[in-house]
């Protein structure tokens, strides 16, 4: 692994790994179809029922409570129409970014737990937004499951690095993103935005979740970031798996503000996540429990 002055450079890990250098292939597609001058709903589906366990998953998903329509979807051309192509888009990416981490040693940690946290803080993202009357409160369920993928290149490139600072972060009893900067001298949050610069997302989406611990460093998001540290927040103290996070990390005052939320509408959010959490498990191809 390249070093400088005996520490990763955070762009090593992701531009030395094969798997890591561009998005799954189903989104790639999806991409090129929608891009596409003729490429239409139909199209997108095709790309979509090529992939059977997405099939399954986006089925699944549309109905359930999630998305709550009153009718049963029966095809992936209707989850399409009704869902729209952007957004079966984004689920795809997410759904599909699991199997770039299936070989993270399982002494390590807990991956499943990762993502059931990850889903977590996407279906908190997805009420958070929902309440504040954003448009697609899809596109910040996404950011909430990617929130945490710069942990996992971690995990994945660098074991010996990651197990030192859990360590470090157990012994010291300080906090994961902590233990991050002083060890690697970058943190998660940090390589989550240069893995999705490097998968050419959208700078919301980078910022999303490059700045979910630090909402006042994002310049051009700062609602997103904002929005993605709330839910990160929610999604640890209500405990839904496990980011290897061993406490709630601190709110930012900053953030909190930017949302202009009610305190008093927090069991709501925790009401909602609850229902919306069991609804989406399978999105994941997890289990509900947390």
């Amino acid at each position: 692994m390249v070093t400088v002055s005996g520490r990763l450079r955070p762009q090593d890990l992701i531009s030395g790994s094969p798997e890591l250098g561009s998005p799954p292939v189903v989104y790639n597609r999806l991409m090129e179809v929608i891009n596409h001058p003729r490429g239409g709903a139909g199209d997108v589906a095709n790309v979509i029922r090529q992939d059977t366990a997405l099939t399954a998953r986006l089925l699944k998903l549309v109905n359930s409570a999630f998305f709550a329509f009153p009718k049963k979807i029966e095809t992936v051309s209707q989850a399409v129409s009704v869902v729209g192509t952007s957004q079966v888009r984004d689920l795809s990416l997410a759904t599909s970014v699991t199997g770039l981490f299936k070989n993270i040693p399982a002494e390590l940690i807990d991956v499943d737990g990762v993502w059931r946290h990850s889903l977590a803080c996407g279906v908190a993202a997805r009420v958070i937004s929902g309440m504040r009357g954003e448009a697609n409160v899809e596109r910040f369920f996404v950011a909430g499951i990617l929130h945490d993928v710069g942990r996992l290149v971690l995990l994945l490139r660098a074991p010996d690095e990651a197990k030192s600072v859990l360590s470090a972060a157990r012994d010291r009893d300080s906090l994961l993103i902590e233990a991050e900067q002083d060890i690697l001298g970058f943190d998660h949050a940090r390589l989550g935005m240069i893995l999705m610069k490097q998968w050419k997302m959208p700078d919301v989406l980078q910022q999303a979740i490059g700045f979910h611990h630090q909402p006042r460093r994002a310049d051009r998001f700062p609602t997103e970031a904002a929005t993605m540290h709330v839910a990160d927040i929610l999604a640890h103290a209500l405990r839904f798996g496990g980011s290897g996070e061993r406490y709630v990390p601190p709110v930012s005052a900053s953030g909190w503000a930017k949302l202009g939320l009610d305190p008093g509408a927090i069991p709501f959010v925790v009401e909602e996540i609850d229902r919306q959490y069991e609804a989406s498990v399978h999105l994941l191809g997890l289990d509900a429990e947390g």
